[in-house]
C-alpha cells in the first residue's frame, strides 16, 4: 500500500542537489568503424548530464557556455553502459562549473573504469534570455544529492 506522502507533490528548492547520475547503452548509431562510442557522442551525452544537473540545481533555464578541459581515457565499445556522474564543483554569480565523469561498464561482467572526465560551465538565465543568479554551493558538501 502506498502512503499519501509517497504520492504528494514535493518541491526541491534551488540549490540543493549538487549531484547527478545518467546511464545510457552504447548503440551500434554512436559507435565509429573500431566499434567504439565516437568522441562527439560523449561529448554530447556529458553536456546533456551538465545540463541536468545544472538545471536541477539552479531551477533556471541554463545554458553551456564553455567546455573546458575533455580527457578521452579509455575508448567505450559499442554494448558497453555509460554512467555519467556529475557534479556541480563551484558557481559564480550567474554561471556553474559542472565536473562530468563518464564511465564505461561491461553490462554483463560488470567491469568498469572511468572513460572520459571533463568540466563544463553553465549560465543561468532569466525569463529574457539574460544571465540571472544562482544559489552559493553549499560549503559542506554533504548536501542533499539528488539522481
Amino acid at each position: 500500500m502506498t502512503s499519501e506522502s509517497e504520492t504528494s507533490p514535493q518541491r526541491i528548492a534551488p540549490g540543493l542537489i549538487t549531484e547527478a547520475r545518467l546511464i545510457e547503452m552504447v548503440f551500434p548509431e554512436q559507435t565509429n568503424h573500431y566499434g567504439t562510442l565516437f568522441g562527439g557522442q560523449a561529448l554530447a551525452l556529458m553536456d546533456k548530464a551538465a545540463f541536468i544537473v545544472a538545471s536541477r540545481y539552479a531551477r533556471r533555464t541554463v545554458v553551456t557556455a564553455s567546455s573546458e578541459r575533455v580527457d578521452f581515457h579509455v575508448p567505450v565499445r559499442e554494448g558497453q553502459l555509460v554512467e555519467l556522474v556529475t557534479r556541480i564543483i563551484s558557481t559564480g554569480r550567474t554561471s556553474m562549473t559542472v565536473e562530468v565523469d563518464l564511465f564505461a561498464e561491461d553490462l554483463l561482467t560488470g567491469d568498469r573504469q572511468l572513460a572520459t572526465r571533463g568540466r563544463f560551465v553553465l549560465v543561468a538565465l532569466d525569463a529574457h534570455g539574460k544571465p540571472t543568479h544562482v544559489p552559493p554551493l553549499p560549503t559542506s558538501q554533504g548536501a542533499p544529492a539528488g539522481g
